[in-house]
């Protein structure tokens, strides 16, 4: 396990306090903003050591690059902002999508993502 540093508290802070989930570079950004020495190599390795310790887990989205959440989360979904590139989480699911499915297909998991334009955006 990672010790715990000013450079780790700040990373957790700032994903703490933006309660979306963050890319890298906007982890980068607000983190640097507290602690004006910090290097994009440390918030790779924060990231990775984080992820391994099971404590944030990756949001993949087609085409872009990966966003970073808190694992303890429960199941939910997410919606892109087209404008700014936000990702903004949305609470809940619809359901059982299992009746989408043709005849003898198994649905093991989904995930959904909405895309438009976000609150301040619009």
């Amino acid at each position: 396990m990672m010790r715990n540093t000013s450079q780790r508290d700040a990373i957790r802070q700032v994903m703490v306090q933006a309660d979306r989930p963050l890319s890298t570079g906007e982890i980068f950004d607000l983190a640097r903003g507290r602690i004006s020495r910090l290097g994009i190599a440390t918030v790779y390795r924060t990231l990775k050591s984080l992820k391994e310790e099971g404590a944030i887990r990756e949001v993949d989205l087609p085409g872009q690059s990966s966003r970073w959440e808190f694992a303890n989360k429960d199941h939910h979904h997410h919606f892109l902002c087209r404008k700014c590139d936000k990702l903004f989480e949305i609470e809940g699911c619809p359901g059982d999508l299992g009746n989408l499915l043709p005849p003898g297909y198994d649905l093991e998991e989904h995930s959904i993502l909405l895309e438009g334009k976000c609150r301040d955006c619009r």
